[in-house]
């Protein structure tokens, strides 16, 4: 049971929520669904206690609810910040399995929102760092150091190409070598679920780019090749830390 007492929203309030939560239920009001969001999360970046703590009610509410569907897969995007609200997320890790197959059944009805939900599956799933930086390859770039030489590499995947590169900011992307994407058989893990999620869904364009992204980049310094994925993810997660 949670104790709403304690459970502050971004106004400091404790008992405005609980009873946003009990209307929306009865009425789906576009102006309560409005209050309720931007009590929960400040301008989409920062979620408060009462975010955390409205999330089973939310997720229970997505089946018939886009609102309440759009509104939990924002809260967990951010579920990898410092909020305090560790215990929470824990007690409600079977309800965020719940949520994440109905989110997978939505993927497969191939909606309009196909991308943020998406990667509201992977928040669900815990994989906050590509929840929070996977763009849908038409305009990407991720930036990572060289394992080898330390120097800035740009990796560009996108509609204009696939290609590391040096990053001039006179001269544009420098010193271009060409992409090498994973084949099915190189992917694993996360990258894996996700290239199979996107190819069942007929998201060719987003499959290619994860290919490319779970792919191999060779440095336009030193000439050695590594793997995108891995070192993207190990830079950023570095960063955080």
């Amino acid at each position: 049971m949670v104790n709403w007492m304690q459970m502050h929203d971004c106004f400091g309030d404790v008992d405005r929520v609980p009873g946003l939560l009990e209307r929306v239920e009865l009425e789906d009001d576009a102006e309560l669904w409005k209050e309720l969001g931007y009590r929960l999360v400040l301008e989409h970046d920062l979620v408060f206690p009462a975010g955390f703590a409205a999330l089973p009610s939310l997720m229970r509410l997505s089946s018939r609810s886009a609102q309440a569907r759009e509104l939990a897969g924002t809260i967990l995007r951010r579920a990898a910040g410092h909020h305090g609200c560790d215990d929470l997320l824990a007690e409600g890790a079977d309800t965020i399995a719940e949520f994440g197959k109905l989110l997978d059944r939505h993927l497969q009805s191939r909606p309009v929102d196909y991308f943020a939900t998406f990667l509201d599956l992977l928040a669900a799933k815990g994989e906050y760092h590509w929840s929070a930086v996977l763009g849908d390859f038409t305009d990407d770039f991720y930036h990572l150091a060289c394992p080898h030489c330390a120097v800035e590499v740009t990796i560009a995947i996108g509609e204009y190409g696939r290609y590391s590169a040096i990053r001039d900011w006179d001269l544009g992307d420098v010193d271009r070598c060409r992409l090498r994407p994973a084949s099915f058989e190189e992917l694993s893990g996360t990258g894996r679920w996700m290239h199979e999620t996107a190819v069942r869904d007929g998201h060719e364009a987003l499959a290619d780019g994860i290919a490319h992204l779970f792919g191999k980049a060779e440095c336009p310094r030193c000439a050695s090749v590594f793997h995108i994925g891995d070192e993207y993810s190990s830079d950023n997660r570095r960063v955080l830390r």
